[in-house]
């Protein structure tokens, strides 16, 4: 089972990146698709998830996080281009 969850969104292919972590992936990406919470992802129209990953632990994800916020821009644009080459927005999958 996914405890935690560490995610990228961002407002195009190549755009404004923000790195968080949540427990609920659906509701957090939800939160930021429609702005229901003021902030950094709001103020800069991230609504698309380009990549994410599981943790059994959630401390383990705070880590991550941490640690990917620490990366150089383009070693993030790597990660996403790894799993996700044409940057889709990933929310739509976690639906089904």
């Amino acid at each position: 089972m996914h405890y935690a969850w560490v995610y990228i969104m961002t407002n195009a292919p190549n755009g404004t990146l923000y790195v968080g972590v949540t427990t609920d992936l659906v509701k957090r990406v939800w939160e930021h698709r429609t702005g229901a919470l003021p902030g950094f992802t709001k103020q800069h129209g991230l609504k698309r998830l380009a990549y994410f990953e599981s943790h059994d632990d959630i401390n383990a994800a705070i880590q991550r996080e941490k640690h990917l916020k620490k990366w150089r821009r383009d070693w993030k644009i790597e990660l996403i281009e790894r799993d996700n080459p044409r940057w889709d927005d990933l929310y739509e999958g976690l639906l089904k």
